[in-house]
């Protein structure tokens, strides 16, 4: 039997959009105030879903500790309270939520095994959303 488990970390963080291929008329035109220099925060929901086979002594997917444990380390003590824009992994993407979303995904997908990292979402504020399950 195979079935999913799925949870929700928070992640507080601060970016900038901005892509230096760009001009600043087109920064502007394309990212408006979220290009503001001094940049901007959000309260982000992460939320990972894995699936894989109900292990049949235990009942789980996944190992919930294992799984917060991973998250904790790879994803929330890198991102937590920090600013995107200088963490090396954004240094050639800009820290929009869809890059933050696939990013979070390729630091998972691996660590998570044997379960399989089905997909990530970030929900950037009560309207935006972003969604990735791998390619």
């Amino acid at each position: 039997m195979r079935a999913y488990f799925g949870r929700r970390y928070a992640l507080s963080a601060s970016h900038r959009l901005h892509s230096e291929s760009l001009s600043a008329e087109q920064n502007r035109a394309a990212y408006g105030k979220c290009n503001n220099p001094h940049g901007h925060g959000h309260n982000y929901t992460i939320e990972v879903l894995v699936g894989g086979p109900v292990d049949s002594d235990t009942g789980f997917v996944t190992d919930l500790v294992r799984l917060d444990s991973i998250v904790q380390a790879r994803i929330l003590d890198r991102f937590d309270h920090s600013n995107l824009n200088f963490d090396p992994i954004f240094a050639n993407r800009v820290p929009t939520t869809e890059n933050l979303c696939k990013t979070v995904f390729e630091i998972l997908q691996e660590p998570v095994a044997p379960a399989e990292l089905a997909q990530v979402r970030v929900e950037e504020t009560e309207n935006n959303f972003f969604e990735y399950s791998g390619e």
